[in-house]
């Protein structure tokens, strides 16, 4: 009987393992962290009374947001001490997604906790304040407040337009092929003037402590980095989307993945967002 039972309760959680995952890394931003969630929240589920659940999905996604509410406040107290600039775990799809791109999560790292978990649940996942107030555990119009705080914060984020897929792809080609082969003309014309770059490498890899600013310098580091390339290669491993901007993952010359995101607007590269931290890439291998 207890075997059965389990089974059941295994089949019901299973389904929604992704879901819960989506949830948990668009408030955390780490891949491993969110999986770790998820997994608490089924060892609860496998431990709770579920004969006086009446909405399964409904039940885990309040468990799953609530150690999410915890893991974040440990979270702010690595970020405060992390080497250089943070980014999210990248997150390679062959499609854009286009509910939380790059850019947008890293609006929300500058939200509390409360803020961040309203405007995704309501937002984001569609959820019903009165829905979001069970969840974090305030009332609905406590909840409103917080979500209208964060829109306040993170619109400017929100993409204008989304690029099509196969422009997208495009891009992300024709802008490895131009960094790496060192074609500093093509690389020139793909970039906006005010274009930035911002590499996270966690002090465990080289990267640039502090983000690169301007057309300029994003284009002198290019011209060195085109020099190590020649010498010691880098290989392309995949080009997609990474957390909803077009992008590719390299493998470059110390045998580590890296991956590039390019933040695009009005045909111009605005932002290049880049990933060395290789605790932040295992799960691309």
């Amino acid at each position: 009987m207890a075997d059965s039972a389990h089974e059941d309760a295994a089949a019901v959680f299973d389904p929604l393992r992704p879901q819960l995952i989506r949830v948990a890394y668009r408030m955390l931003g780490s891949v491993a962290d969110a999986e770790d969630m998820v997994q608490e929240a089924f060892i609860r589920w496998m431990g709770a009374d579920r004969t006086s659940v009446r909405e399964p999905e409904a039940f885990l996604r309040r468990t799953v947001t609530r150690l999410c509410l915890d893991q974040l406040k440990s979270a702010r107290l690595k970020r405060e001490t992390y080497v250089g600039p943070w980014l999210p775990d990248p997150v390679v799809e062959a499609e854009p997604e286009d509910d939380v791109t790059l850019p947008l999560m890293l609006a929300l790292e500058r939200l509390s906790p409360l803020e961040r978990a309203a405007f995704l649940l309501h937002d984001v996942f569609g959820q019903s304040f009165d829905e979001v107030a069970v969840t974090i555990e305030r009332d609905a119009a406590a909840c409103r407040q917080l979500a209208a705080r964060a829109r306040t914060h993170v619109r400017e984020e929100r993409p204008r337009f989304q690029i099509e897929q196969q422009r997208g792809l495009e891009f992300a080609n024709a802008f490895y092929a131009a960094s790496r082969g060192g074609d500093m003309k093509t690389l020139g014309a793909m970039l906006a003037a005010d274009v930035s770059v911002h590499s996270d490498g966690g002090g465990k890899r080289p990267a640039a402590l502090q983000p690169i600013l301007g057309f300029d310098a994003v284009m002198k580091v290019h011209a060195q980095l085109a020099v190590l390339f020649a010498k010691n290669g880098s290989t392309l491993v995949r080009a997609g989307f990474i957390n909803g901007l077009p992008g590719f993952v390299t493998r470059e010359a110390d045998g580590e993945l890296q991956s590039t995101a390019l933040e695009i607007a009005d045909g111009k590269v605005v932002a290049i967002y880049v990933v060395r931290n290789p605790d932040k890439l295992t799960h691309l291998h």
